[in-house]
């Protein structure tokens, strides 16, 4: 019984949590924020692709000396 007494609650809570994240949605939407996004993660994948990033990760690599001599000894 008192699950049934919280329910009306709990369903405004949720109705509101839905408008709230449309209206997030629509407004992301008219802005272009998906637009922008998109552009910033293919210029960040396409970074972290290049030479350049792999050799910086790999001089970063602290353990890139313990690693070399662990394939060293047997």
């Amino acid at each position: 019984m008192k699950q049934a007494r919280f329910l009306d609650w709990y369903l405004k809570i949720a109705i509101g949590s839905a408008i709230i994240g449309g209206g997030m949605e629509f407004f992301m939407i008219k802005t272009g924020f998906y637009d922008k996004v998109t552009v910033l993660e293919a210029e960040k994948r396409a970074y972290e692709n290049s030479p350049e990033a792999q050799a910086m990760r790999e001089a970063l690599n602290p353990w890139r000396n313990k690693d070399a001599e662990a394939s060293k000894t047997p």
